[in-house]
């Protein structure tokens, strides 16, 4: 475990030297000194990009293990509890009435969508805590938010707008800035800080419903905290940095072989790998030889749709 952590944490910072370097114009080490006016091109542009990327991949990549561990399926990801969509359609709303341009209402509306959907969805599963209507609020949640996204998209005012939203649905950290750092960081923070908490509670879950009660674990309070914590954390990604998707798919995967199949095990390794995953990809996308740069989402559902396909034929060989 020690073993992977520090491993992790190697990787994270060599991912982190990568990404302020890299670009269709490489940065070389000698320029990083406040001497060298290129430097400017690290401090203002490719350092705040990286540290975001590193928050929003810690972010999924701890949401996906505690959605996993909390609902006992390797296939849950983030989306399923349609924060990450009632975030994006808050976001959309804002800049479908043009409100994009002011630093806070973009984040703003994003959280609000977070946070209405997260109530919606506590009122759906109530105080019982059932993981069968969680799940379900969770899909209807989802398509409702997609559903109205469209709406908006379909009824933009001007082409311009219409493609910006879609553009921005794509996800990406292009042009991201302190700014943006200072918006995400806190709310990512308290977010991944209620998802910590969840660990031994969901240890003790693996045992089922009723032993986890029987061990003291109070299902709605371990409810609560995973709403709050997702939330928080994909509200905060979705309002950074669009919607990028299959992180928290994959790299509780990634990291179960080595880290152990104990729910509270990979939280770690996977917040950590979450943040390589993503500096990684989004150091490759400014690589990318394209014209223009490839949108950060569209490229981690590349890769993210095989590996999910991966999955669910892995299980059926094992169900068969």
């Amino acid at each position: 475990m020690k073993r992977l952590t520090i491993g992790l944490i190697v990787a994270l910072l060599l991912a982190a030297c990568l990404s302020v370097a890299a670009g269709k114009v490489w940065v070389p080490l000698d320029a990083w000194t406040v001497e060298d006016p290129r430097s400017i091109i690290i401090v203002e542009l490719r350092l705040p990009r990286t540290v975001l990327a590193m928050l929003v991949g810690a972010a999924l990549g701890l949401s996906g293990a505690v959605m996993q561990g909390y609902l006992r399926n390797p296939l849950a990801d983030p989306g399923l509890f349609g924060v990450s969509s009632g975030a994006a359609f808050g976001a959309v709303l804002a800049l479908y009435f043009g409100y994009a341009a002011q630093l806070w209402l973009l984040p703003g509306f994003a959280l609000t969508g977070a946070g209405i959907a997260m109530a919606l969805l506590a009122l759906i599963a109530g105080r019982s805590g059932s993981l069968i209507l969680f799940t379900l609020g969770g899909m209807i949640l989802t398509s409702i938010a997609g559903s109205l996204t469209a709406l908006a998209i379909s009824l933009a005012p001007t082409p311009f707008v219409s493609s910006q939203i879609v553009v921005w649905l794509m996800g990406a950290l292009t042009d991201r800035s302190w700014d943006d750092v200072k918006v995400a960081a806190p709310l990512i923070g308290i977010g991944m800080a209620l998802l910590a908490m969840t660990a031994r509670s969901l240890d003790a879950l693996t045992l089922g419903e009723a032993a986890a009660r029987s061990m003291g674990v109070d299902p709605v309070r371990l409810q609560r905290l995973v709403i709050a914590g997702i939330a928080l954390t994909v509200g905060a990604s979705v309002a950074s940095a669009g919607i990028i998707g299959f992180v928290g798919l994959m790299v509780p995967h990634l990291v179960r072989p080595l880290a152990g199949n104990r729910p509270s095990a990979i939280l770690l390794p996977s917040a950590l790998g979450g943040a390589v995953l993503l500096t990684m990809a989004d150091s490759l996308v400014r690589l990318a030889p394209t014209v223009s740069e490839l949108r950060l989402g569209i490229a981690m559902s590349m890769l993210g749709g095989p590996f999910f396909l991966y999955l669910l034929l892995a299980m059926r060989r094992r169900l068969a």
